[in-house]
Parts: structure tokens; sequence; C-alpha cells
């Protein structure tokens, strides 16, 4: 009720866990202490996320940075199943086997850093500077970027991407113009792979923290 106030909006369209742990209070800088960090009550937190839908504070609720394993424990419990799983997803961490679990259970999933948060104190140039993705990109006349999102969008998954840049969000809108072929696609396929957001690297190596690294 207070987030709808302080927005000055009746309802918001969807309420998301940010990540799958708790941290006891507001932190203003990281790494972040090992005691405030706590496991998530996800009972009593996914509790009060589905009578914020009820009262219709929300149009749908969901999750982020939340594993298959995860996902089994809250579906256990859930009334209403959550809507989305946001995660990151890119042609270097492709999540497939986590895509595949969400496509079965009817969870919608949605790519956070899909051009693998190149600028960023957290992210990397893997992606705009591949070299497959790059030739691919050079065959299509389209940028890296766009061959990204372009695979992304392929996996049937939808995505958010950040910029502040005009032409760069321009870019961004027109990937709807062509697709890639089955080698392309074959090719992708065989890209390294390796997260590239951890939360060690944002709240520091704690054993919880690691435990729920290792399930992504």
């Amino acid at each position: 009720i207070y987030g709808c106030r302080n927005l000055d909006l009746d309802y918001i369209d969807m309420y998301l866990i940010h990540w799958p742990l708790r941290l006891s209070e507001v932190i203003r800088k990281t790494p972040v202490p090992k005691e405030v960090i706590q496991p998530l009550d996800i009972k009593s937190v996914w509790e009060g996320m589905e009578e914020c839908q009820t009262l219709g504070l929300t149009k749908g609720i969901g999750v982020s940075n939340f594993s298959p394993k995860k996902l089994e424990e809250l579906l256990s419990i859930a009334s209403i199943p959550p809507a989305i799983n946001q995660v990151e997803v890119n042609p270097l961490w492709q999540q497939k086997k986590l895509i595949e679990f969400c496509k079965e259970k009817g969870i919608h999933v949605t790519a956070y850093s899909p051009l693998g948060a190149n600028g960023t104190k957290w992210g990397d140039n893997r992606i705009v500077e591949s070299d497959v993705l790059g030739d691919i990109a050079k065959a299509k006349g389209k940028t890296t970027a766009q061959v990204s999102l372009r695979w992304v969008y392929e996996q049937g998954v939808s995505l958010v991407t950040k910029s502040y840049n005009k032409e760069r969000m321009k870019e961004n809108l027109e990937i709807f113009d062509f697709s890639l072929t089955e080698e392309e696609l074959n090719k992708i396929s065989q890209l390294p792979q390796r997260k590239g957001v951890t939360f060690a690297s944002v709240l520091g190596p704690h054993e919880l923290v690691l435990e729920v690294d290792a399930e992504i």
C-alpha cells in the first residue's frame, strides 16, 4: 500500500521478490557483513505477495534469481504460482535447463543482462566483443548486441535492456526483421558458458550466498 502511494499509483503491474535470500537491514554499500544475510522465509513472504495480488495492489507476482530448487520449494506452498522468474540470460549464460523447467511449470522467464551488463561494475564485455556473435552480426547487417537480443527473444524469453543512449535504445527495438539460422543457433549453443552476475560478487563470499550461487 505504501509503495503504491509513494509511486502515486493505484496498483503496479508486476511485483517480484528480487533475491532468494533476506537482508536484515538496509544496506548502503557492498559487500555486506555476514550477519546481515539471512535465509528467505519463502512461505511467509509469498503469503504477503499473494495478499498484495488479492487486494489488487499488483496485477501479478513473481520472483527473480530463483533456481529450480527454490521454485520447487515455492510451488509446494503457493496458492498463486509465480508468473515470472527474472534471471540472467544471454548467449554466454544460456540457462537452458532453467528455461525448460519454467516452461514446464508455466512460469515465464524474463532476461536481465541480455548484453552482459557491459559498462557496469558487475558486468563485462564478453558479449559485445564476442567474435562468434560479431561474425553473425556482420552477415546479418546487424550489431552484435542485436544478435544477442534476437537470440534471447528466440528462446521464448522476454528481456530487459538498459541504456541511456537514444540510438542504442532504437537499435534494441530493431530485432524483429531478421532471424537466426539453425547453423547460427548451433554456433551460439557452443559458446563457453559462465554466469556474469553472482551474489558473492555483490554481497561477499559468505556461506549462504555461495550456496544460493551454486544452485543457479
